[in-house]
């Protein structure tokens, strides 16, 4: 997938000095480790394409370790995956003019049109660290000289957790990625799910809104962690029913749970590089993790991972089982999917640089400034033409 990007008019990011990063980064940030596919996607031996912050990049995995290099031959700038040419386990070959790669260091190890060229031996494709952490296969999208940093700065807090167990799918979006995030962060857009089945099935509250508490609102800025926004929506003033011109036309809907659980979400956080972490979601006791990582200027890749908590191996297939026979179906599919019809509706709009200026945002809206200021202020690069 080759990109074309359009990037921001200099005389537009000048009107937003506390987030300007944030509206010149259409394809993401750089210097951030992204997922790219989950780890059941990557079979030994076989070769994946993806675009990550408009970068196309060939995945292989080789004796269960996967690796990653860009797809385009350093010679003629020719995709590698036209035509995929692997004539050994470690190496890639271009099949234009026979330029081969190793896969391990993108080292330029043969030239079969020409194998006593200098350049052998002295060339080298790009190369991306992978790292593989809870069923999912991550890529730092970073500048050739920057160390990455350990991959717990890039992921929320629990994430990572030995006794966390995680499943989930992932989906392409046709919107881009902060239309994503800003979607999943509304607290006020709980009114568009009122109608999911998840409703009916976990017998939960789900309340129309909520009254603007901005002082809720907590932000992780500290040195070697992650950076994110953190909304307690447990503390928030609750709207249950929704009138116009004095008459209520829509009522949101009152747990009749008996068991003790929370009756709804207890909140959400939103972290860097564009990942949401949503506590008490779909049920009790879960955790959803919900990425949404740039691909190109309209479209974005969605991976949706829920957590629980276990104690041993026996409770971990429990839960994977629970996410494939209930979960995928009502909280993925009879939730979420809500959520990407939205970000298809806002795309429309915030396709142009322009709309950004236009919006008109309203007090509930605090947690979203909050968290485009944010990413000004603690990204480690915004995406450029130079490197894609």
């Amino acid at each position: 997938m080759e990109s074309t990007i359009n990037f921001v008019d200099d005389s537009l990011l000048k009107k937003v000095p506390s987030w300007r990063d944030y509206l010149a980064a259409k394809v993401g940030f750089r210097n951030h480790w992204y997922p790219i596919k989950l780890s059941r996607e990557i079979g030994e031996s076989q070769v994946v394409k993806a675009t990550v912050c408009g970068e196309n990049i060939l995945l292989k995995r080789i004796d269960g370790k996967v690796f990653a290099i860009r797809d385009r031959c350093i010679h003629r700038g020719v995709p590698l995956s036209e035509k995929l040419e692997c004539y050994s386990k470690g190496t890639i070959t271009c099949w234009y003019h026979g330029f081969t790669y190793k896969w391990e260091n993108g080292e330029l190890c043969d030239i079969l049109a020409s194998p006593d060229s200098r350049a052998i031996g002295r060339r080298s494709i790009k190369t991306y660290p992978v790292e593989e952490a809870k069923g999912v296969v991550f890529v730092f999208v970073g500048d050739i000289d920057t160390t990455p940093h350990p991959l717990s700065e890039d992921v929320p807090p629990m994430f990572l957790d030995a006794d966390m167990a995680l499943e989930g799918d992932s989906y392409m979006v046709d919107s881009n990625w902060r239309v994503g995030c800003e979607n999943g962060f509304d607290g006020l857009h709980v009114y568009i799910h009122r109608t999911s089945p998840l409703v009916n099935n976990t017998q939960r509250s789900l309340p129309i809104g909520h009254t603007a508490q901005s002082g809720k609102i907590e932000l992780l800025e500290e040195d070697g962690k992650p950076k994110g926004v953190y909304d307690a929506f447990a503390h928030h003033d609750v709207l249950w029913d929704g009138s116009v011109e004095g008459e209520v036309v829509v009522k949101g809907v009152r747990s009749n749970r008996t068991d003790g659980a929370p009756t709804r979400t207890t909140a959400a956080s939103l972290w860097l590089p564009g990942v949401l972490r949503v506590d008490d979601f779909p049920d009790q006791d879960r955790h959803q993790f919900e990425w949404y990582v740039p691909v190109t200027e309209d479209t974005h890749y969605y991976l949706i991972m829920i957590g629980k908590r276990v104690s041993n191996k026996e409770e971990e297939a429990e839960h994977v089982q629970e996410f494939w026979n209930r979960w995928k179906r009502v909280s993925l599919d009879g939730f979420n999917n809500q959520d990407i019809e939205a970000r298809l509706a806002l795309q429309k709009f915030y396709k142009r640089d322009r709309a950004w200026l236009e919006e008109i945002l309203i007090e509930g809206d605090h947690p979203i400034v909050k968290w485009r200021e944010l990413c000004h202020r603690h990204n480690r690069g915004v995406q450029s033409p130079d490197n894609l």
